[in-house]
């Protein structure tokens, strides 16, 4: 940071190239295009792409709102196919809602596990869609021991809650680089071959220098981060009740716990959980209790029903499982949710 500010230059420098190539690597791809947060990297990448007014994208309603989001500010509609017992979107679902309009499929990581890529993969080929990865939540996620760039464009998030962050940032990675020039042309007002000379309506989505010099060196600590991540999430599924369901990591995969997620049983109360959990010390988050398909500015185009995505946003939450927690820590976590599986919800098991 330091070097950043010494050199006087602030953006658009020899550090955020530098960032973007390493970062690209290292999600297995050729071209990384740093934005100023995962928002705008999600929304060129979309527009490179050729996603636009008309166009339909499928995308899961159990996700943040600024992945819908993204999809209307190119002024294509946003289309809510129902998740599976991993929480990410079900491919077959969504098959069941491609029409003549649909341009491209979100598929949203979500809590950092990773989705069906391959059945996407697939899936988008054999509809001529664009696949479009919003892995915000899945740095340094791998499916099938690939990491994710391997699949195609990925969009990341550098905000200060995730596991890497630069306080604010974005980045888009792809292998085409006819997608990647679209990006960095649009990230930056359109520029032409000559200064202030514009050819397009372009937008200021950059990232700043100071940014790409924490990020590279978070990046560094990213395999760290991850190994404690994946520790702590190790030490809840021995330690927890199995009366707490877990969603699915499918064989092969790596989940890289954003969240670690638990979900209760219809027949017991969330919020009681989470009540008691609050009393103890331990914090909780519900990541997300609104569908978006139920959120006001999208209720309105709901066409399919989304029951998976409306049960496991009643009945989810997430506890702490951030590289800072102690064993202490951990175990205290994993004693206090037994503690309430048994004596204040009395299960069956």
């Amino acid at each position: 940071m330091l070097q950043v500010l010494r050199s006087g230059t602030l953006a658009q420098g020899e550090r955020i190239r530098s960032f973007e190539g390493e970062f690209a690597a290292a999600m297995g791809s050729a071209h990384g295009i740093a934005t100023c947060n995962g928002t705008a990297a999600l929304f060129l990448a979309l527009l490179a792409h050729g996603v636009g007014p008309g166009d339909e994208v499928i995308t899961s309603p159990l996700t943040f709102i600024a992945t819908a989001n993204a999809i209307v500010h190119t002024g294509a509609r946003p289309v809510f196919a129902d998740v599976d017992d991993t929480l990410n979107l079900s491919w077959q679902a969504a098959a069941e809602l491609i029409g003549p309009r649909t341009k491209a499929i979100v598929l949203v990581h979500l809590h950092g596990n990773p989705g069906a890529l391959n059945a996407f993969r697939d899936l988008a080929d054999a509809h001529g869609l664009a696949l479009i990865q919003d892995a915000c939540q899945a740095v340094g996620a791998t499916a099938g021991d690939q990491p994710l760039g391997v699949f195609g464009t990925a969009t990341y998030s550098f905000y200060a809650t995730k596991n890497i962050t630069t306080g604010e940032g974005g980045m888009v990675i792809t292998n085409d680089a006819e997608v990647a020039r679209k990006c960095i042309r649009l990230r930056q007002h359109a520029y032409a071959s000559e200064p202030y000379v514009h050819d397009a309506v372009g937008y200021n989505f950059r990232m700043t220098e100071m940014q790409a010099a924490i990020g590279s060196v978070q990046l560094t600590k990213l395999d760290s981060i991850t190994a404690r991540r994946r520790k702590a999430a190790a030490f809840y599924e021995r330690s927890v009740s199995p009366w707490y369901r877990r969603p699915r990591v499918a064989p092969g995969d790596r989940h890289v716990y954003h969240q670690f997620t638990l979900r209760v049983p219809q027949s017991a109360s969330r919020d009681q959980v989470r009540r008691e959990l609050d009393q103890c010390g331990v914090a909780t988050g519900v990541y997300y209790p609104v569908p978006l398909h139920l959120q006001p500015p999208y209720a309105r185009l709901q066409t399919a029903s989304c029951p998976e995505a409306e049960r496991a946003a009643a009945d989810m939450f997430s506890i702490p499982v951030h590289p800072a927690l102690s064993e202490g820590d951990l175990a205290t976590v994993a004693r206090e949710l037994n503690r309430i599986a048994v004596s204040v919800l009395n299960p069956a098991v």
